[in-house]
């Protein structure tokens, strides 16, 4: 299989030349990086090329390294029925960095597209309807970005007495975070509610 993924990289590379900026095959998969601006070219090209035959997006996804310049990574999963063969195709960006919009070539890049930009904050250029998917409509922030923090910045509950959903700052409650440190295989030295008569 990686001799085939091997053949694949060394074709993409004669015939896409520079639009290509790196070609990797590891772990049994064809990793294949471009810069935005190529980005349509090149999943024009693997979709209709005959050796190629890329019909099929799987899933657009972010990762986010924010020790680099460039601290995303956008990813496209394709997939060739005909070839059998599957291809990640990576886009950095910034938070500033717009990346083209692959739903013109893959309609079905539409709500993958939302989803990045729902989590990571990268902004599709060109997309129907870029807009959030997962969070609520007023959600600050991105959640899956690693400056993120754990707890969120706001609570949501319903509220009975106003009967509508309100919004609050995180707060945490320390009754919550009281625990004994006791090894659950030696026991605890207080009695459980039911056992009053087990530790006699």
């Amino acid at each position: 299989m990686s001799e085939a993924l091997n053949d694949l990289a060394a074709y993409l590379k004669e015939k896409l030349g520079d639009d290509i900026e790196k070609a990797v095959v590891a772990y049994g998969e064809l990793t294949v990086t471009v810069a935005p601006d190529d980005l349509i070219d090149v999943l024009n090209f693997l979709k209709r090329d005959v050796q190629c035959q890329f019909i099929s997006i799987i899933d657009v996804c972010g990762a986010d390294y924010p020790s680099r310049q460039r601290r995303f990574d956008v990813v496209y999963h394709l997939l060739s029925p005909r070839q059998n063969q599957r291809i990640r195709v990576k886009v950095e960006a910034d938070e500033e960095t717009l990346v083209p919009s692959a739903t013109a070539v893959y309609p079905g890049a539409d709500w993958y597209e939302r989803e990045t930009y729902d989590l990571y904050g990268v902004l599709f250029t060109g997309h129907p309807d870029l807009r959030r998917l997962l969070t609520d409509y007023g959600f600050e922030g991105h959640p899956l970005r690693k400056d993120f923090p754990l707890t969120g910045f706001v609570e949501v509950r319903y509220d009975d007495e106003v009967k509508r959903v309100v919004y609050e700052p995180v707060e945490l409650k320390q009754e919550f975070r009281n625990f004994d440190f006791l090894s659950p295989w030696e026991g605890t030295d207080y009695v459980l509610p039911g056992d009053e008569k087990a530790k006699q």
